[in-house]
């Protein structure tokens, strides 16, 4: 008779086996309260190409994946496995995060790049950041940004934060997630999980450089207004109108 162990451990070569979006690096560093910073520089990750992506699901999905009691003491490898997250359609998610970041540059440039107004920025040039699309439904594939860190010293800080287009808060229904993924070294992950029933943006996290090292530095803070709040409570003096994204009604 083949025991549990046996079985569990030959199982395991025919699971399925997942990578990162960015490449061999299948790690991560986690930013907390705790440990809110991390330098690029000293991972060797502050140059070339830097993903910034944006994924979220539902609150209410957290155990409809997950089998029931019953099924898992029937079937133990079962607790084993990874859970599969599924795509979100709008019968599930009615809620619209967006992903934007703030720019200021060494030469005092100032702005915005966020999918309201096509401000979709630029990899090659200033800002040297890029939007590549605006995910309504919450994919697995979320929304990213790209930020050209072969131009850093341009580069004097970036607020990359995450609003709620359609002014329903919803910060207490979502999990949400924002992944660094550099060239080279672990990615590097922001969890925006906290329940904030009333807020409606949340600056994430900070690009900046903090002597001769290239930082990211966790913000997570909740506010209950969308860019100009962000904007005074960073100081970054730009001015604000009211914007739409095409294509909605």
């Amino acid at each position: 008779m083949v025991s549990l162990w046996e079985n569990w451990r030959q199982g395991m070569g025919k699971w399925p086996k997942f990578d990162t979006a960015g490449g061999p690096s299948t790690y991560a560093v986690e930013l907390s309260r705790r440990h809110p910073v991390v330098s690029l520089t000293k991972q060797g990750a502050d140059t070339g190409g830097l993903q910034v992506n944006l994924s979220w699901r539902s609150r209410s999905a957290d155990f409809s994946s997950r089998p029931p009691l019953g099924a898992s003491l029937r079937h133990p490898l079962q607790a084993f496995k990874p859970q599969v997250v599924q795509a979100h359609t709008r019968g599930v998610v009615n809620f619209d995060l967006d992903l934007a970041c703030m720019y200021e540059l060494v030469d005092g440039s100032k702005g915005v790049v966020q999918p309201l107004g096509k401000l979709l920025g630029d990899f090659n040039a200033p800002p040297f950041v890029k939007l590549s699309g605006d995910d309504r439904f919450g994919s697995p594939s979320g929304e990213t940004m790209h930020v050209n860190l072969d131009h850093k010293e341009q580069i004097k800080r970036l607020l990359v934060f995450v609003y709620i287009y359609d002014n329903t808060p919803a910060f207490d229904r979502a999990h949400a997630l924002v992944t660094l993924i550099p060239s080279n070294g672990a990615r590097i992950e922001v969890p925006v999980d906290e329940r904030a029933p009333q807020a409606r943006s949340c600056a994430v996290l900070m690009l900046e450089h903090d002597k001769d090292d290239f930082v990211v530095r966790r913000e997570v803070r909740y506010v209950y207004g969308f860019q100009s709040e962000l904007d005074r409570l960073y100081g970054w003096g730009l001015q604000w109108g009211r914007g739409y994204k095409t294509g909605t009604s």
